[in-house]
């Protein structure tokens, strides 16, 4: 007997993506989504032909319709189109007689006047529509946790990294707030490229609505159908029913969809890889239960490992783009079938894999830890030489040359670096300046108008510029804007949250 040991299990589905996330791609959601689409245009066809002698859609079909419909996809019924498709080589058709089984009256108008992609296309983006949802409440969630972390870290200064050298310091919540901002632009970018309430509409076979004209016979009568098959489906934001349409919708839509999902899981990567390199410095740690393993070999090891996923699931994220962009480009005139196998991997995958990437992001982000000792012990040993740029100011300021200073300065700066990298002795730079002639006052020798001042040169609040009011406006203008739009869509994934 075969066991599901024995067949190949997708790892998104197994370990990465959340129950809802798979709930929106499965084959029972996607198959009941196509039956109510059959009964929406049956019910917008019984409306438009009540009147005539022979309508097209009667009211007991209707009704018998109606009922098998809302019974849901039984597995036996999934099993019996598996069974027609395996005979037919048509899986919408497999699909039709599969309902017309379990609506034996109604089974002569089921998909009338329709071509496949009346159904899959319309099928197709309420389901990007309600991922997308999904991502968008997750990508919000995400931003208010690094908003919260940030808030908490704001005036804790740190060290920054340009080129990664040490730079200018920064504080540990203003770099948050940075990912927070950057994850933000990418729930901006979703919002403006994918309309909410997207659909085909009911098109025909190359998208002339021929089919719905002869059956109807004016062109009112097949607007009002399109209109009444979209109100049928009751769609939680206003439906955008798209102005022209050969068989498909165009496949550039799915090149919007999949590239703000890649746009999202770059920004991913980019936050996960600081947090590693960062643990790294052993300025932060992911969090770290009790009994879990860093490494097989050596028992000491604090692998970031969840950060290392979230990374693994975007470089895949990021990488699909490529066949929307081709699949966009290939379609020949009114349509060809090569899309469709390419999208029944690209697009769930796409969103398997960033929801997976989301969820980890947001168990770090509500559990990462500030080993602040670190983070400061990291910083003095370099801010001697953050600290001359703020000397030489001064140092302008008091009568001196700036280049000649500048070369003073970089002078001793190289030698006390030589000291740190080759001798492993401490940072004495202040040291080596205070006791140079050129930073005296005339009055001691040196060529100053006064001494510079040194009691607070090394103090790193006096480097982090407006860091901590940064981050308050951030959080202010950001952070509280996605929270209270975002608020009950947060609440419900927090009922539902997997382990990670």
């Amino acid at each position: 007997m075969t066991s599901k040991h024995d067949t190949y299990a997708s790892p998104l589905a197994e370990r990465n993506a959340s129950p809802e996330m798979l709930a929106v791609w499965s084959a029972r959601r996607k198959f009941q989504t196509w039956r109510r689409i059959w009964l929406a245009v049956a019910a917008a066809q019984h409306d438009l032909s009540k009147g005539r002698p022979h309508p097209l859609v009667t009211a007991e079909q209707l009704a018998e319709l109606r009922a098998a419909v809302e019974r849901g996809v039984t597995d036996e019924q999934l099993a019996s189109a598996e069974r027609h498709e395996r005979e037919l080589r048509h899986d919408v058709m497999a699909h039709v007689h599969a309902l017309g089984e379990a609506a034996p009256g109604a089974k002569g108008i089921i998909h009338l006047g329709m071509t496949s992609q009346d159904v899959v296309c319309n099928a197709d983006l309420l389901l990007i529509a309600s991922a997308m949802r999904l991502v968008k409440a997750k990508l919000a969630r995400l931003v208010i946790a690094f908003g919260e972390f940030a808030s908490r870290t704001k005036a804790i200064p740190a060290l920054g990294f340009t080129h990664y050298q040490p730079a200018q310091p920064t504080t540990v919540g203003r770099r948050a707030a940075g990912w927070a901002f950057d994850l933000d632009l990418c729930l901006e970018h979703m919002e403006a490229a994918v309309p909410a309430g997207l659909l085909r509409g009911l098109k025909g076979a190359t998208g002339t609505q021929a089919s719905f004209l002869a059956l109807l016979g004016s062109a009112g009568e097949v607007d009002d159908l399109e209109r009444r098959f979209v109100d049928a489906l009751a769609l939680e934001t206003p439906a955008k029913v798209l102005t022209h349409s050969n068989q498909t919708y165009a496949r550039v839509i799915d090149t919007f969809v999949v590239s703000s999902l890649a746009s999202c899981a770059s920004v991913i990567h980019k936050i996960a890889g600081d947090i590693r390199l960062l643990c790294n410095r052993k300025e932060l740690d992911e969090p770290f239960e009790s009994r879990q393993i860093g490494s097989s070999a050596m028992p000491y090891k604090r692998n970031p490992m969840r950060c290392e996923r979230a990374c693994g699931l975007a470089r895949f994220v990021m990488n699909l783009p490529g066949n929307a962009f081709d699949t966009a480009a290939t379609q020949w005139l009114e349509r060809t079938l090569d899309d469709s196998s390419n999208r029944r991997l690209v697009l769930p995958e796409a969103f398997l894999a960033l929801d997976g990437a989301l969820d980890i992001m947001n168990n770090v982000a509500h559990g990462l830890v500030v080993h602040e000792a670190s983070v400061r012990a990291n910083l003095l040993a370099e801010l001697p030489f953050m600290a001359t740029e703020n000397l030489l100011m001064e140092c302008v300021t008091l009568g001196a040359d700036r280049q000649d200073y500048h070369e003073i300065i970089r002078s001793h700066a190289q030698a006390a670096g030589l000291r740190v990298k080759q001798e492993g002795q401490a940072n004495d730079l202040i040291d080596r300046l205070r006791a140079d002639p050129a930073f005296a006052s005339r009055e001691r020798g040196g060529k100053l108008r006064a001494d510079p001042d040194w009691s607070d040169l090394l103090d790193p609040a006096r480097y982090v510029g407006r860091s901590v009011e940064q981050v308050d406006r951030f959080v202010r203008e950001v952070v509280d804007s996605r929270r209270a739009s975002f608020g009950p869509a947060i609440t419900r994934l927090a009922e539902n949250a997997p382990r990670v």
